[in-house]
């Protein structure tokens, strides 16, 4: 069983957990942080992978357990790693696409020799001479005929001098036959024209239906390729129960998979598993590696499973495991009283607990909507005027009436609320002030991730102040000047912002026992008084 390893570092002392890991909010297990050591040791051995592996990767271990009850790890990496499926240390993959022999590979070929041909033919010498006679012919159909125009202007504006002289009849009639041929000469020449442009065109076209025909059939076989290899992906789960990838999306909102489902490091640990009767003990993810461009991931974080690839895959795969609940939906501050910071008749502000939706959920979880809602019965629209993340502690502004919420929204709105808030990074930033301004937008394969975007993200700035620094942390003030979701995070953590993430952030950074990310101040104009209102409650970290 080459793929099993046992862990080299004493580990009879470490307790397995009761129930599997919940894959997209875990805190690794101490098995999984060893085994991902070892595999990154493995990692650093290899030199001839150097370059690859700095492009940067997702790898995954899963401790299991033998019919024996022997205990030790499986690895696995997304995708493809140095050009191949292949590699011994690591499981295979659920389908290998690179199989010579495999349909996947001949079909690829096939498409590869029709882009080849449309390329060829794009760029045939006598294709591009044609379109560009066309051009140049159009052109001088265009300018000729409007020289023409412009010559039978004239002729009609003498023709309407002359009428103005009291013309005799043979003058008026001389005209008129003028104005008929000189019509009848322009509908001539512009068929002339239409003709010598048509047979131009003619040529064009026989290259361009040819192409579009290549491109026709590319797009008829690559979608008919990416079904077939969907179909190939036949998963298993805990039950022993097998689906394949188009069953596993029809019910989702995409309906169809992804490009690269079932090819991520986790699916590929659990299908080898139940496989080759190993009992799952306990997964996790971790990135090695430079991050992408507009993804956050930094060498040897761990990370969540990612929601648009696999969420519908690993729902079916872990049934028949006894995993672990969403710690998101545990209701931690059942029991917690919101403190309320300030309050009047018209509007309230409290401080939200870190771990506390701002508003329901899909889920039943608690939320300072439905605790506000219950103790206002009377209060009108929608309550919440602004949001905090559910990690994110601090001031919340309350709206009790709706003409009160529509007036903070506006202020919200236009920029007017100052606000600040307080943050611990995970390291030391040398800066001690500045802006960050980088354009954020949903991740759509893996949300609630935000990414950064030149192209489709909006507008996003921070003003930051460095408060202090020690123990490789970094006490930080934040001054967002947008509200974009999950900004400060993401503007912390890039590595076009601070490279920085903050302590306990497991999107973008390590988990730990929060969030250290706390809205601190909100000055604001109250609504009905017009007075400037500010709130300040200092972080407890």
């Amino acid at each position: 069983m080459s793929k099993f390893h046992r862990i080299s570092s004493p580990a009879a002392h470490i307790r397995l957990p009761e129930k599997f890991t919940y894959p997209f909010h875990y805190t690794p297990h101490p098995l999984c942080v060893m085994a991902a050591e070892e595999v990154q040791q493995y990692l650093q051995s290899k030199e001839e992978w150097k370059n690859d592996l700095q492009q940067g990767k997702m790898f995954g271990v899963l401790i299991v357990r033998t019919p024996t009850g022997e205990i030790g790890y499986l690895a696995a990496f997304s995708g493809i790693l140095a050009g191949k499926n292949l590699h011994d240390y690591f499981v295979p993959p659920i389908y290998d696409l690179q199989q010579p022999q495999g349909f996947f590979s001949i079909e690829e070929d096939r498409i590869s020799a029709i882009n080849a041909c449309i390329k060829r033919l794009q760029a045939d010498e006598n294709y591009l001479a044609t379109r560009q006679k066309l051009a140049d012919t159009v052109a001088l159909a265009a300018k000729t005929i409007d020289t023409v125009k412009e010559e039978f202007k004239e002729a009609q504006l003498r023709r309407e001098e002359k009428r103005l002289g009291n013309p005799d009849e043979n003058e008026l009639s001389a005209m008129i036959r003028e104005s008929q041929f000189q019509k009848a000469e322009l509908k001539r020449l512009k068929q002339q024209w239409n003709d010598r442009t048509a047979a131009i065109q003619a040529e064009v076209k026989k290259f361009e239906s040819e192409i579009e025909r290549l491109k026709t059939e590319r797009k008829t076989r690559s979608a008919a390729l990416q079904q077939q290899l969907f179909e190939q992906f036949r998963i298993v789960n805990g039950k022993g129960e097998i689906r394949d990838l188009c069953d596993i999306f029809k019910d989702t909102a995409q309906k169809v998979p992804p490009a690269g489902a079932g090819e991520c490091a986790a699916p590929k640990l659990l299908q080898y598993a139940y496989l080759h009767q190993l009992k799952p003990v306990a997964m996790a993810e971790f990135w090695w590696g430079n991050s992408p461009k507009m993804e956050i991931r930094h060498h040897g974080y761990f990370y969540p499973a990612c929601k648009g690839k696999c969420e519908p895959i690993l729902k079916h795969m872990l049934q028949g495991l006894n995993v672990e609940d969403n710690p998101l939906l545990t209701d931690l501050h059942r029991h917690t009283e919101l403190e309320i910071l300030f309050e009047d008749d018209w509007l309230l502000a409290i401080n939200k607990p870190a771990g506390m939706l701002s508003v329901p959920g899909k889920t039943d979880a608690d939320s300072v909507y439905q605790r506000l809602k219950t103790q206002y019965p009377d209060a009108t629209g929608p309550l919440i005027v602004h949001r905090l993340d559910m990690a994110t502690s601090g001031i919340l502004l309350i709206a009790k009436t709706k003409e009160v919420h529509q007036n903070l929204q506006a202020q919200f709105k236009n920029r007017t609320v100052k606000k600040r808030y307080t943050a611990l990074l995970d390291g030391v930033i040398t800066a001690d002030k500045g802006i960050i301004d980088l354009p954020l937008c949903l991740d759509p394969s893996d949300r609630p991730r935000q990414i950064v975007n030149e192209k489709y993200g909006k507008p996003a700035m921070t003003r930051y102040q460095v408060l202090s620094r020690s123990n490789n942390q970094t006490r930080i003030a934040f001054y967002p000047l947008t509200g974009r979701t999950h900004q400060l995070r993401v503007h912390a953590s890039h590595p076009q912002g601070l490279n920085t993430p903050i302590i306990g952030d497991e999107l973008y950074g390590k988990g730990a026992e929060r969030l250290y990310l706390h809205a601190e101040f909100l000055e604001f104009r109250h609504p009905v008084s017009g007075e400037i209102i500010r709130i300040e409650k200092k972080a407890d970290f």
